[in-house]
């Protein structure tokens, strides 16, 4: 078995110049040595939406960004538990609960923490956390309640964040990914890409998540929103996110790479072509502030690129 993946970013910088049927082609074996056939898929459930007080240039929940969008508080008790269940009833693996803010901490930790503990197990050890910066009691507090995944996206470089964020340090992301290691949890960590940044610094992002030996890494392509400083940002180009996508799969070949925000917009009708690049995973349904794919479509879209769903237990 010829392996293609590579081991430093000057050998990444190298798959640049490979043409698209060479570097898809590579990734496309990658992806097949790492999981075959199989397309794992993930949703979302916004527990709690807006008034955020960080200041990331590409997001409409931030408070600091004059975006014509009504947030909301924390999901009453019983519509949680009946979205959380209702998914669980459907071939979506992982159920990501996203919690605006800087950190999901008082009140509102406490009840989704009950919520959850009373949730059947098998349905609790599908659920992802998705709280923010968390310490390192409450996430073991997360940990111990079940939930067996935390999602905290690095979203760029070390190098660029400061260009997209000042409310909080880049390595204050990456601690709080260290932090829910430490407690135990799986580790979901990821970037957005479209932001301004070059090829060095999603490079950078990749062999970073490598080293913090993430298994699960959710991709997101930028879309612009109305009121946030990325309004204009022109968005990538299929080609581009598709291309982001095999070059992540040569540095992180055994990930589950996950594509998730701005797939209908960047990619359109070639989404399909996600999988030889070199994706193994989907977010389906809608995104935080944007509308996403249907599950129905979803999982046509898979049949019709001869990949398959499996069985979760």
């Amino acid at each position: 078995m010829v392996s293609f993946s590579v081991t430093s970013p000057e050998e990444a910088l190298e798959l640049l110049s490979l043409p698209d049927a060479e570097l898809f082609s590579r990734a496309e074996q990658l992806r097949r040595e790492a999981s075959g056939h199989s397309v794992h898929l993930c949703a979302i459930i916004n527990i709690r939406s807006g008034h955020c007080g960080m200041d990331c240039h590409f997001c409409a929940q931030s408070r600091h960004n004059p975006v014509p969008q009504a947030g909301f508080p924390l999901l009453k008790d019983a519509v949680l538990r009946e979205r959380i269940l209702a998914l669980a009833e459907t071939p979506v693996r992982r159920i990501g609960l996203v919690a605006s803010g800087g950190a999901l901490d008082g009140e509102d930790f406490e009840r989704v923490l009950r919520l959850v503990t009373a949730l059947p197990a098998a349905v609790r050890g599908r659920l992802c956390a998705s709280f923010g910066r968390l310490d390192d009691e409450r996430m073991a507090r997360v940990a111990a309640c079940g939930i067996t995944r935390y999602h905290h996206n690095l979203e760029t470089s070390a190098g660029y964040y400061p260009q997209v964020c000042s409310t909080q340090r880049w390595k204050q992301r990456r601690d709080t990914a260290r932090r829910a290691q430490a407690a135990g949890l799986s580790l979901c960590c990821g970037g957005i890409f479209g932001l301004g940044e070059t090829w060095e610094d999603r490079i950078s992002l990749a062999f970073t998540l490598r080293e913090l030996g993430v298994r699960h890494v959710p991709l997101n392509f930028l879309h612009p929103q109305a009121g946030t400083p990325l309004a204009r940002q022109e968005p990538l180009t299929a080609e581009e996110a598709l291309r982001i996508i095999a070059v992540f799969r040569h540095i992180l070949p055994g990930a589950a790479l996950r594509i998730c925000g701005g797939r209908p917009l960047v990619l359109g009708r070639r989404q399909g072509e996600i999988f030889t690049a070199g994706a193994n995973a989907l977010m389906t349904g809608d995104y935080l502030t944007t509308s996403g794919e249907s599950l129905k479509d979803d999982l046509a879209l898979i049949a019709a690129c001869g990949m398959e769903v499996p069985q979760h237990a």
